[in-house]
């Protein structure tokens, strides 16, 4: 943890926990009541495109504003959770929103709001609205916080375009404790005459959505039916949709899974079909799209405890579905060499679900918890999550250190975790 006094963006935002008993309190009452007060910010917002999913949206998110970065468009990002500062959040016309501008956003809402009870990711989503309708841009991408249907972000009346990533179990607790349950949460984005591209869905979740956009009047852009994309032996892609084939370059997002966020990007941008978007602008930007701890390989001080020739990379991916992501690609693009994963978790979570398909690829298992780490779960937790396979490695440095180095050079994993991802990063960044 750092001994740095906090900014003075991070003294108001822990001031405002004290205004409400939850951290999440899923409703658009009091965030309606607040952009109310604030003059409506959410009515003068650039073009939106709302992305809701359980795993993908915030690579997808990376390719929308990449795509419309590539044909010379200034877009504003909303994001969450940040990594390492919480100005990743708020990416204002392309560049991260600075600490006096937020502070001074925040201290702005915070007067407005005078006291009344909100949660503390409702003041920052209202917080972004009111700096996406003061400076100047030409796109906004907007991120879900959880669920869709009463996220806060769920307060703009016609949005571009929507998109569904993939769906699977998490956060159950407030979403449902069914696939069918979650998807018709996230499905709350849809609106009326509003185009949604979704990718790759369970039949349960895809019911779901196609049911409420029935409902609701959105038309419907599915993988497999209105578009797809397949992957070429050379790392190249086809998408195809509407009668068109659009070769692709190799993504600026490692993993296979990273071709269906692509492709839901490409086509709920397209279903819009606004008159900037080229082809050119397409490739160009699934090529240089980036997003952090997502198979992010790292090379800095933790990277440098290792042997020369190994890699170290790192994975935010946390549940079921991301157990499935992971066990793909440490059978694929890392099955050349052994892999040794590294996983810290947050309490609560569905442990053994991440961990059961990641087990027959790991040479090594260790379970691990830095100081800082939000709500870590304790490591003997997830050692007997893993069945005893784990083994306790404390900290990352201290799992790193303790690694088998006799053998060929190796791949080490972290993962298991957005809060640890954000500890690594500072850690290798010290």
């Amino acid at each position: 943890m750092s001994s740095l006094p906090p900014s003075r963006s991070e003294a108001i935002i822990e001031r405002l926990h004290a205004l409400h008993p939850r951290l999440i309190d899923l409703s658009l009452g009091r965030m309606q009541r607040c952009l109310d007060a604030l003059g409506n910010p959410e009515r003068r917002l650039p073009p939106v495109i709302h992305v809701a999913g359980t795993n993908g949206k915030g690579s997808t998110c990376a390719f929308l504003r990449a795509i419309a970065e590539a044909a010379g468009l200034r877009v504003h990002v909303y994001t969450s959770p940040h990594l390492v500062r919480f100005h990743e959040r708020i990416r204002l016309s392309g560049e991260l929103v600075g600490e006096a501008q937020l502070a001074d956003a925040l201290e702005h809402v915070e007067r407005i709001n005078a006291g009344e009870p909100i949660t503390v990711f409702e003041v920052t989503t209202a917080v972004a609205f009111h700096l996406f309708a003061t400076v100047p841009a030409d796109l906004l991408v907007l991120e879900v916080g959880l669920g869709g249907r009463f996220d806060a972000t769920n307060v703009v009346d016609t949005p571009a375009a929507t998109a569904i990533t993939s769906i699977s179990m998490d956060h159950m607790d407030f979403l449902g404790d069914t696939l069918a349950k979650i998807a018709f949460e996230k499905a709350g984005i849809l609106k009326p005459g509003v185009p949604c591209a979704t990718g790759a869905q369970d039949p349960a979740a895809s019911e779901v959505i196609a049911r409420v956009a029935a409902e609701r009047g959105a038309t419907l852009h599915a993988r497999g039916r209105d578009w797809d994309v397949a992957r070429h032996a050379d790392g190249t892609l086809d998408w195809q949709g509407g009668g068109k084939t659009i070769r692709l370059p190799s993504l600026g997002l490692p993993g296979p899974h990273q071709a269906d966020n692509a492709g839901i990007a490409i086509a709920a941008l397209r279903a819009w079909n606004p008159p900037w978007l080229t082809e050119d602008a397409i490739r160009e930007g699934v090529a240089r799209a980036e997003w952090p701890a997502r198979l992010q390989r790292l090379t800095g001080r933790l990277a440098a405890l290792l042997p020369p020739g190994w890699e170290l990379w790192l994975d935010g991916g946390h549940n079921a579905g991301a157990g499935l992501v992971i066990a793909e690609h440490l059978a694929q693009a890392f099955a050349d060499r052994p892999a040794h994963v590294l996983v810290g978790m947050k309490g609560g979570k569905q442990s053994a679900e991440f961990l059961r398909p990641i087990l027959p690829h790991a040479t090594t298992l260790w379970a691990v918890a830095e100081p800082g780490q939000h709500l870590a779960m304790p490591v003997d937790a997830i050692v007997e999550a893993s069945g005893g396979v784990a083994r306790p490695g404390s900290t990352v440095a201290q799992a790193l250190a303790a690694l088998p180095k006799d053998g060929p050079p190796a791949r080490v994993l972290v993962c298991g975790s957005l809060y640890l991802a954000g500890e690594v990063l500072k850690l290798d960044s010290a």
